[in-house]
């Protein structure tokens, strides 16, 4: 169970404190609160929310994630536009505290999930109070004044994004120690068109529940987002499919190469490490990670007699062996997904000044990703701990990798790399249980400073 550090802690008791002001006019004594709706709008909300607790109904029998996970905050934002404030804020605690997580310690994810939601919504209710939208909804007798009430509506749905994404920036900040920048960067981008689509339907939802078909009628604007939300796991599902091309390519790495089993994890993990500590989107962080873990699939078309060879390469067999980042970089170039990780798996032994291989790129000629992988890579095969070497103590491959800065690894990967690991530190592995020789993966060809000696 993943411990939650105290800034966290903190910051989720100041988010449940918030929640609790804002629904505490709704249950004072005398507060004309409408529980009617309030317990409609909430028991449907929570209704949607239950399939993804269910086994059979709340993931795919390929593993894919479940259903829900925001694909009904139409529900949310319909009460926003039905409800005072107060009692909108209500609408979301039933549903947040019985959706599904999935990662452990559940309780604080739910306690958190709830007390954000509850604030966004407060936030889009008192947005749209402050448009009269509640006039502009129309009733059973009286028509909406429409186009004017979508105006409300856009606004309270950027009300709802912008204070869940502050949050959500919030706690990764605080519970993943990540920085200001990386912590809010591209969240909202990614979260403004859902949920501006999100208040539109929010919208229907709110004119059927007041017209005269009631709130019945409102439940049919669901359909559509149950759609979108099966678009959303089939994503997910294909991306699934990502993943375990990649398991299988690193598993016939692994059983071809036993010496450095592990080995590709590792650099994937640590890779994503360093793109994270410089700033990378998250779709890029995703690709530097699948560049870091399919590094080494060149080594398939390595003959094994090379790679477990006892004792030192004759110059031919280096020139097979130097081979494996081009024939990496052949076993992926159809795969689309993998984008920028092609070029990293082919550069990934280019050094900055010129003396690497395949191709003797120096500088910026090499890609960023290639750049990335090279450092993890080297830092990895350090301090691993294998068969035919113990691993060294963190602070000396760090040494390492900063005595080569500016002639083999790039100065900025190097730094990003020490400021992660000062932040979350790193685990040294053991990566063969057999005894057998150091591998034959050679260093790029440099007289004058040798490379970090590496299995990999």
């Amino acid at each position: 169970m993943k411990a939650i550090p105290r800034a966290a802690r903190v910051y989720i008791g100041c988010a449940l404190l918030g929640a609790g002001a804002c629904v505490l006019p709704a249950l004072r004594p005398g507060a004309t609160t409408p529980w009617g709706t309030v317990a409609l709008l909430a028991a449907l909300y929570a209704l949607c929310e239950l399939p993804a607790r269910c086994r059979v109904l709340g993931r795919g029998v390929d593993g894919s994630p479940p259903l829900g996970a925001g694909s009904f905050f139409p529900v949310l934002l319909a009460a926003a536009l039905l409800l005072p404030p107060a009692a909108a804020a209500l609408t979301t605690l039933p549903g947040s505290l019985l959706a599904r997580v999935d990662e452990p310690p559940a309780a604080p994810r739910r306690v958190w999930r709830a007390a954000a939601t509850s604030l966004a919504v407060y936030a889009a209710a008192h947005t749209a109070d402050a448009l009269s939208c509640g006039n502009a909804l129309g009733g059973v007798y009286r028509a909406p004044d429409l186009p004017y009430a979508l105006l409300p509506a856009t606004a309270a749905s950027l009300s709802f994004c912008l204070v869940l994404t502050a949050l959500d920036g919030g706690i990764r900040a605080t519970a993943d120690g990540l920085t200001a920048r990386a912590a809010w960067r591209g969240l909202l981008g990614r979260a403004l068109a859902p949920h501006t689509v999100h208040g539109l339907a929010g919208l229907m939802m709110a004119v059927l529940w007041r017209s005269s078909y009631g709130p019945v009628a409102a439940l049919f604007v669901l359909l559509p987002m149950y759609i979108s939300c099966w678009v959303f796991t089939q994503y997910h599902r294909e991306r699934a499919a990502h993943q375990a091309t990649i398991r299988a390519l690193v598993q016939a790495v692994d059983i071809k190469d036993r010496y450095t089993r592990g080995h590709s994890e590792r650099v994937g993990h640590a890779s994503f490490l360093i793109a994270r500590e410089l700033g990378m989107s998250e779709d890029r962080l995703d690709t530097v990670r699948f560049a870091g873990i399919l590094h080494d699939v060149g080594k398939l078309g390595v003959p094994t007699r090379v790679l477990r060879k006892d004792g030192p390469l004759t110059p031919e067999e280096r020139r097979i062996i130097e081979l494996h980042p081009e024939y990496g970089h052949e076993m992926v170039r159809g795969i689309g997904f993998l984008g920028e990780a092609r070029a990293a798996i082919l550069h990934h032994h280019e050094r900055m000044d010129g003396n690497g291989y395949p191709y003797g790129l120096r500088g910026e000629e090499i890609p960023e990703y290639a750049r990335v992988v090279a450092v993890a890579d080297s830092f990895d095969a350090m301090t691993s701990t294998r068969s035919y070497s113990r691993a060294r103590p963190v602070p000396t491959a760090v040494a390492e990798l900063e005595r080569c800065a500016g002639t083999q690894f790039d100065p900025r990967m190097v730094a990003a790399l020490v400021r992660a690991l000062d932040r979350y530190g790193w685990q040294p592995a053991v990566t063969s249980d057999e005894t057998a020789p150091e591998g034959n993966v050679p260093p790029p060809r440099d007289p004058v400073t040798p490379r970090p000696k590496e299995r990999a």
